[in-house]
């Protein structure tokens, strides 16, 4: 039997969602939705739509679902979670207005006016596309969902055009060495006086020198580390369209294994610590010091940066950096060979003094 559930909407008016679930050996095998401004109405399309089911032969034939269902049983077969901005993204496409939409009636204008409705800036609105463009390229070929592709390419040319939608904007800035001492002596004041403090003394050199993320930092495990091949597995790696099990062998630079021996040997997490709490961190230390527009994120692309600077080539640079697509780094390309900016850095110094003053 079907069942209503009753909803007041943002305008007062209450909405009727007739849902009918049909299961199979406890299995769930057919689901939809509908939403109607009656109670009987909603009552009328389930005693309906029971007698078409309950056909010989109903069941087996491709069903017109609600896009939601769709993202459901898009995000039930996956074989590896999604990111948590891909479940996010998902979820608010499942909850809007296009989600209450069947597959054959949602047209490239349909996609249009989504878009439009989302308050972002087009990197972002461009984004929400992509995940949705994702379940528009299995759904017909995998489940046989009447979802039209086609549409969906329309509606990105349309955005693209528009506007609407655009690759995120490079970002260029590198931190000067004048702002980097200041954050080292503010660092190394904090960790003086709270023990349990993040060594930000260390992981700041270290997102430099190692060209990581926030993120795989905090996921780094000494089993994954060969000190003898200057060797890290980065779990998760960030990359488009895939993360979680993405993960990547990759070089160390020789500053930033001098930087892991500093951690206590351990066969766990080498940097025990919330990337967020990090990031978080280095913000505010940034606020309170007056240093403007620099994320902890511009650690990696001052880290990148500076390996060209050193003279490498595409190649060895994507060994450290992880990039699987040679093509994403040749906007550093442009740089010269300068030499190495943090050759007589102070604090580059005392790392290395305190690294060849530990016993072997």
């Amino acid at each position: 039997m079907g069942t209503i559930i009753a909803r007041k909407r943002k305008d007062g008016t209450t909405g009727y969602t007739a849902m009918i679930r049909i299961k199979r050996a406890g299995v769930i095998i057919h689901k939809e939705t509908e939403t109607f401004d009656r109670d009987q109405t909603a009552k009328a399309w389930i005693k309906k739509r029971e007698t078409e089911l309950a056909q010989p032969g109903a069941l087996d034939k491709p069903t017109d679902p609600l896009l939601a269902d769709v993202i459901d049983k898009y995000n039930q077969d996956k074989q590896r979670p999604h990111g948590k901005t891909k479940d996010q993204v998902l979820r608010t496409i499942k909850n809007s207005r296009l989600g209450e939409m069947r597959c054959s009636e949602i047209r490239s204008p349909d996609i249009i006016a989504y878009i439009q409705s989302i308050k972002a800036q087009p990197q972002t609105v461009g984004n929400y596309l992509s995940h949705l463009a994702a379940v528009f390229t299995v759904a017909r070929p995998a489940w046989g969902y009447p979802l039209d592709k086609l549409a969906m390419e329309d509606a990105r040319v349309v955005a693209v055009q528009m506007g609407i939608i655009s690759r995120s904007k490079e970002r260029n800035r590198r931190p000067t060495l004048d702002e980097l001492d200041k954050l080292m002596r503010y660092y190394t004041v904090m960790e003086l006086k709270r023990k349990d403090a993040i060594p930000m003394t260390r992981l700041i050199p270290f997102a430099i020198f190692s060209t990581r993320r926030q993120e795989e930092i905090t996921r780094m495990v000494g089993a994954d580390l060969d000190k003898a091949n200057l060797e890290i597995i980065v779990r998760d790696m960030k990359n488009p369209g895939e993360k979680i099990g993405n993960d990547v062998r990759t070089a160390l630079t020789p500053e930033a294994l001098q930087l892991i021996e500093l951690q206590p040997a351990t066969q766990g997490r080498i940097w025990p610590y919330n990337a967020e709490s990090v990031s978080t961190s280095f913000s505010r230390a940034c606020l309170f010091l007056g240093i403007e527009d620099l994320h902890f994120h511009d650690l990696r692309h001052d880290g990148i940066s500076r390996l060209f600077e050193l003279g490498w080539n595409i190649p060895r640079v994507a060994g450290v950096s992880g990039h699987r697509s040679w093509k994403s780094l040749q906007r550093y390309t442009h740089l010269r060979q300068v030499g190495d900016k943090y050759l007589d850095w102070p604090w580059m110094v005392t790392i290395d003094a305190v690294a060849t003053s530990k016993p072997a």
